[in-house]
């Protein structure tokens, strides 16, 4: 059996590179600790739900690298990230996976802004005189 599983997740602009060696639960993310990195108590969820759904916790740790795009990006490529490389590592754990839509790439990207116009969406007041 391997030493270390690695998977990639994407989000929006954000690419997270994923390790999972057998531990006792440390995430690391840029070398930083999850807590110090993310700061928000909602993102460190968002990224601990695949261990919390496997019921996996202080199986593994997790050394990550991300790239590109906001924090809450950053926290659902994790996410991704760190539930393709749990899925590499015992396969088993699909179905669990698989129902909690971890194993799904949020396709959603910003639609762009179009021209002569404020916004993606938003248009200027139409004035009929």
């Amino acid at each position: 059996m391997e030493d270390r599983f690695y998977a990639t997740g994407r989000r929006k602009e954000a690419v997270a590179k994923v390790w999972l060696h057998p531990g006792n639960g440390k995430i690391t993310v840029n070398k930083i600790d999850l807590t110090a990195y993310f700061g928000r108590p909602t993102t460190e969820m968002i990224v601990r739900r695949p261990f919390d759904m496997t019921e996996t916790q202080a199986q593994f740790d997790v050394v990550a690298t991300v790239l590109g795009g906001g924090k809450s990006g950053q926290a659902g490529a994790l996410r991704l990230g760190i539930s393709k490389a749990l899925l590499v590592s015992n396969p088993d754990l699909r179905p669990v996976l698989k129902k909690a839509g971890f194993l799904t790439r949020d396709s959603r990207e910003v639609e762009r802004k179009k021209c002569g116009q404020p916004g993606a969406r938003k248009r200027f007041q139409f004035s009929k005189r």
